[in-house]
């Protein structure tokens, strides 16, 4: 049988009730080969991990400038988390800030205190797990954190 992309391939349709084998062969002409199949979707994998791997990189880099701009200090911890930590914290904070200042009503001064209380969360991984937070809720979410950091030490930490 010729396929869709011309190769040709032998079918054994005898497993396939007599009725039903021209619909089926009429279905498998029109599509790819096994193997061009496979190859287009692992092109395609490919692709959006390429795609991915250039967002994840845009991403990172501006967080890295934000972080730069607004005095933000590094984060610790393990290499993975360090990027995806920083990609989290840019996030959050942006969206704080949209939601606060320049759609709320915080001003300037309730904002600084905010990014002071951010600027001492710095485990990578506490920004990581705040990442689908609300920015509304951020300075709750860092009240909490702060108030971790002066109490009993925090093994997770």
């Amino acid at each position: 049988m010729e396929h869709a992309c011309s190769h040709q391939v032998e079918h054994d349709l005898s497993g396939r009730p007599a009725d039903k084998r021209a619909g089926f062969a009429r279905w498998l002409a029109d599509r790819d080969c096994t193997d061009c199949w496979k190859a287009a979707r692992d092109a395609d994998t490919e692709s959006k991990q390429e795609w991915l791997a250039t967002k994840r990189a845009t991403e990172h880099k501006a967080a890295l400038a934000w972080a730069e701009r607004f005095d933000m200090p590094p984060l610790e911890g393990s290499d993975k988390a360090l990027d995806w930590g920083e990609r989290s914290r840019h996030q959050l904070m942006t969206a704080a800030h949209t939601a606060l200042v320049v759609e709320g009503d915080w001003d300037e001064a309730d904002w600084a205190a905010l990014e002071e209380k951010a600027r001492s969360t710095t485990r990578a991984g506490w920004w990581i797990d705040q990442r689908e937070a609300e920015g509304t809720d951020l300075l709750e979410l860092l009240d909490a954190a702060t108030e971790t950091d002066r109490g009993t030490e925090n093994p997770f930490r």
